[in-house]
């Protein structure tokens, strides 16, 4: 993401704009400290923290001095007042897969997600937009061991048309190996997926060959990564794109 954000300087070639990079270690402490120390610097903007947690430690320094935050957190509650996200929301990739899967004619829907703060959002937005269009006929939630909860939806799948699997490229695969495992045939039902699916691991992964998920068009990305593997001879994550925006927004 910092080497995104000096691409994105260095392209609006605007001089005046300095960039100052603070490491706030990921945990809210770190975020309050780094954000202290910026604002001694004299910063007009904060374009970050990453992840949810940190960002009101952030806020409740910022909005005393009125000054604005871009956060790249995926859970939209702590948006607000001076406080601002550019990120994937979870939420707009379910209300997206489940209203294409009704309009193909899926209406009886099962899901199996994480036990995660992720899949807490997902569950939230999947129940509330299959309510609208559909039913949930089987739903369970995994932590690390996926097998149980995989037995479960698995005896559930014959009354249902489509299956959600919301995770990581990695989890996906395994959440998928346990359904096959505990005798779920996934070639007879309507795989549906979220943006965390555009990932290597997912395309090569023949199980979940067939499957749905909703992601933003790649072709801006593609172009950006041509750009950043130019400059730093390797390959940018996903949510590096964020950075750069950001910055290119405040450009």
């Amino acid at each position: 993401m910092k080497n995104a954000a000096e691409i994105a300087l260095a392209e609006f070639q605007n001089p005046n704009i300095q960039l100052l990079i603070k490491d706030d270690g990921g945990s809210p402490q770190g975020a309050q400290q780094v954000t202290q120390e910026a604002l001694g610097e004299g910063v007009e903007i904060v374009l970050g923290p990453l992840f949810a947690a940190s960002v009101p430690a952030t806020a409740q320094l910022t909005r005393a001095r009125s000054i604005p935050v871009i956060a790249f957190s995926t859970d939209s509650s702590i948006a607000g007042r001076g406080v601002y996200l550019l990120s994937f929301l979870p939420e707009s990739d379910v209300n997206r897969i489940v209203d294409y899967s009704a309009s193909i004619g899926k209406r009886s829907f099962a899901a199996l997600l994480p036990d995660n703060a992720y899949g807490n959002v997902v569950e939230a937005a999947f129940k509330q937009a299959v309510g609208r269009k559909g039913r949930i006929v089987a739903f369970e939630k995994y932590t690390a061991d996926r097998a149980g909860a995989a037995r479960t939806v698995a005896q559930s799948l014959g009354s249902a048309d489509a299956l959600f699997i919301a995770d990581d490229g990695e989890s996906v695969v395994a959440a998928a190996d346990a359904l096959t495992a505990a005798g779920a045939n996934l070639r007879n039902i309507q795989l549906l997926g979220t943006g965390l699916w555009d990932n290597p691991r997912v395309y090569a992964s023949a199980t979940l060959q067939g499957g749905l998920y909703a992601a933003p068009d790649p072709s801006g990305f593609r172009a950006f990564s041509g750009r950043y593997r130019t400059k730093y001879g390797t390959d940018p994550v996903r949510t590096a794109t964020l950075a750069y925006d950001a910055v290119a927004l405040v450009a």
